[in-house]
């Protein structure tokens, strides 16, 4: 449990780290929103997090283009059911590509370009299913959203960070 933990977390970070060095006009927004909201004299807190929702929509953003587990766990079939479309018989394993509904054009807008501005749009983080959904998903997907957002904040409000 501790090592899923660590590893997708550590991953998705730096996934994040790597979206906000390609796309410096958004880590100068992350930063700015910051240093407007906790400001310049102390450090960022897990209290904090709610008040940065550009923060959030980076955290976000990243999931949707670099989910963790790309194909999320299996499932089996308690019955006969029907899956967009198709008959799938009692017993049989359901694998769900998160990443290929992540990047369908006909869900997302541009799938395939970084821009955390989308989920300013209401109801967006709503099709995000980085940690499954249900009552099979992820338990620790909270706790993970909320170290992962404090950790990046916390990277951006501490360092000075550019390409070489």
């Amino acid at each position: 449990m501790i090592l899923a933990g660590t590893d997708t977390s550590a991953g998705t970070l730096e996934w994040a780290m790597s979206n906000l060095l390609n796309h410096p006009e958004v880590l100068k927004k992350a930063k700015t929103e910051i240093d407007e909201k906790i400001g310049l004299d102390r450090l960022i807190e897990e209290q904090d997090i709610v008040k940065l929702p550009y923060l959030q929509n980076i955290m976000s953003e990243t999931l949707r283009l670099y989910p963790v587990a790309p194909m999320l766990l299996p499932h089996l079939a308690s019955e006969d059911c029907m899956v967009a479309g198709y008959d799938v018989p009692r017993g049989a394993i359901l694998l769900v590509n998160v990443w290929a509904i992540h990047r369908d054009p006909d869900m997302w807008e541009e799938p395939e370009k970084f821009k955390p501005e989308r989920f300013e749009k209401e109801g967006e983080d709503k099709k995000l299913m980085s940690f499954g959904i249900g009552r099979r998903a992820c338990p620790g997907s909270g706790l993970a959203q909320r170290l992962v957002t404090l950790a990046l904040g916390s990277l951006v409000q501490c360092f000075e960070w550019e390409r070489v």
